[in-house]
């Protein structure tokens, strides 16, 4: 696992994992979620790059 340079980013990109799994519905607990399906994990993870996307966009406006 890769080792954050700024300590404070590992909480900060938990509550975006955080927000990001509530935009689409899977209820993601603190600690272990290997219990979610693929589809639940992918819908995170890809909800979590089209928001990244989104603010580069619009801080190139």
């Amino acid at each position: 696992m890769a080792k954050n340079v700024v300590p404070e980013a590992k909480e900060a990109l938990n509550r975006f994992k955080m927000e990001a799994a509530s935009e689409v519905g899977v209820n993601l607990k603190q600690g272990y979620n290997g219990d979610l399906t693929s589809k639940q994990a992918g819908s995170i993870g890809g909800q979590m790059v089209k928001k990244m996307i989104e603010s580069y966009e619009n801080s190139m406006k």
